[in-house]
């Protein structure tokens, strides 16, 4: 039995389709399993066999035990900066990793298998960059001997690191960049990493030993600009300048690319390190074929115009739901109570469609807007859209709400990602009637101190509006497509 932790993720998400048709067994470990895609829920292998789904959190050890029973392999492909965890992710990942060593090695796990960070230890590596070493160190604390793969920026559809620069390149045709435009870096696609990771599992000489992984070419990251612009059909102009800090960089990424800032700024602050391989034992040992970086970018490309993406970065990371009320915080509700005259079945799938490039069916500018101020202040804003055009499952991102539970043709529940003064959540229930259907529409509410007070009434009489014609007109569409 082989376990993935960080199966929402996007490595993981990818991995185990790998694993299961390669014959292994596998159990999908997440803190919420619901979270864990429909497409990794159905897969079958080439003997019949699923990915079995268990609940655990690294940072809770008592619930790893029953996750690990049994397991010979254990991939770790956790990352608390994925994670609203805020500025503490670098000790949040230490002591989930320490965890997750002393609970493998109560298990009995063979061994443990890790996607670490490259750059060099003696040359002063950023804290996001320090803090993936770190884990890997935190794993070898325990007996249970560990594999180390370290790599730099894996370009695949799907993945953060390539949407930024993809982002960057199709909407400035001219950059104002901060000198790491002309760091070096060893970019590695997506196949190759999951060759390697899937690689390590039957090569018996890379028990125990931390090994570095890149796709062959070294480039600047001016150049993975400039080419994946030329892949697009753009030409940029790079204008690079000294005065731009971290944060600003940072701050510039999030008002252009769909990277939050919780986000931008630790990847931002590693772009100052060169990234580039020099040990290169692991290529010896596991063949896998070079790549340039161009080619990486096509497949990427050409994956994206395809369809769905197998995983995307969306789902493993997560914002702040607004400022946390404290407990016992009183929740206001707006509710609508709104009868439509289709099947129930018609007003749940026009309900699963909304967001993404169907928009919010009422005052979509409005939403743009409220989108356009998230982003000003650092928050999601709405360019994540959602990984399904007309699909939803738990933990599904949908612009800047995600998806916190869904009973098909019953109930949508979406919890807010923006920036607000409180916790917010909006909640639509569908229920069947003697003449079709009713749509139950509810915004809930919990404030955090004045501000969210004065926020819920200051636009309570424009929520009323906008939720009252999202009603209409979602019933409306439903009406339409059952025509």
């Amino acid at each position: 039995m082989i376990l993935v932790s960080g199966a929402t993720g996007y490595i993981g998400g990818r991995l185990i389709p790998r694993l299961i048709a390669a014959g292994h067994s596998v159990r999908a470990l997440a803190r919420d399993p619901r979270r864990v895609p429909p497409a990794l829920r159905s897969l079958r292998g080439p003997e019949g066999a699923r990915v079995e789904l268990v609940a655990g959190d690294v940072l809770r050890p008592e619930t790893l035990g029953p996750a690990l029973a049994g397991v010979q392999v254990a991939y770790y492909l956790v990352h608390s900066m994925t994670t609203s965890a805020g500025d503490d992710f670098a000790s949040r990942d230490r002591d989930a990793a320490r965890n997750f060593a002393a609970a493998c090695a109560r298990a009995g796990v063979g061994r443990i298998i890790y996607l670490g960070g490259l750059g060099d230890p003696d040359a002063g590596l950023s804290e996001h960059l320090a803090s993936r070493q770190e884990t890997g160190a935190a794993l070898r604390s325990g007996p249970v001997p560990v594999t180390e793969l370290r790599a730099a920026i894996i370009v695949g559809a799907g993945s953060a690191s390539f949407e930024i620069i993809r982002d960057l390149a199709a909407k400035l045709p001219v950059m104002v960049c901060p000198r790491w435009v002309r760091s070096r870096c060893e970019p590695i696609g997506i196949t190759q990493v999951l060759d390697y990771l899937v690689g390590v599992l039957e090569e018996p000489r890379t028990v125990g030993d931390v090994f570095e992984i890149g796709g062959g070419e070294v480039v600047t990251y001016e150049e993975m600009m400039r080419q994946c612009g030329t892949e697009m059909g753009r030409r940029i102009w790079l204008v690079t300048v000294p005065v731009l800090t971290p944060r600003l960089s940072a701050y510039w990424l999030n008002l252009v690319t769909a990277v939050p800032m919780s986000l931008a700024r630790p990847l931002v602050e590693g772009l100052r390190n060169d990234v580039v391989t020099q040990d290169q034992r692991i290529r010896s040992l596991i063949p896998v074929e070079r790549m340039s970086y161009r080619d990486m970018v096509r497949h990427a490309l050409a994956e994206e115009q395809a369809g769905p993406l197998a995983s995307r970065w969306t789902r493993a990371v997560t914002a702040p739901a607004g400022v946390p009320a404290r407990l016992g915080a009183t929740e206001l509700a707006y509710e609508r109570v709104v009868p439509a005259p289709v099947p129930a079945e018609h007003l749940f799938a026009a309900v699963a469609r909304i967001g993404g490039a169907t928009g919010w069916y009422f005052a979509d500018r409005l939403w743009r807007l409220r989108g356009g101020i998230d982003r000003l202040l650092g928050g999601v804003g709405m360019r994540r859209g959602r990984p399904h055009p007309t699909a939803v499952a738990v933990g599904d991102p949908i612009d800047f709400w995600r998806v916190e539970d869904v009973v098909p043709g019953e109930l949508l529940r979406l919890r807010a990602e923006m920036r607000l003064p409180g916790e917010a959540r909006l909640e639509f229930v569908i229920a069947p009637t003697a003449h079709g259907a009713v749509l139950v529409q509810r915004a809930r509410f919990r404030p955090s101190g004045l501000g969210g007070w004065l926020y819920w009434y200051g636009l309570y009489p424009a929520h009323a509006v906008i939720f009252g014609g999202m009603a209409r007109a979602i019933i409306r569409a439903a009406i339409r497509s059952g025509a």
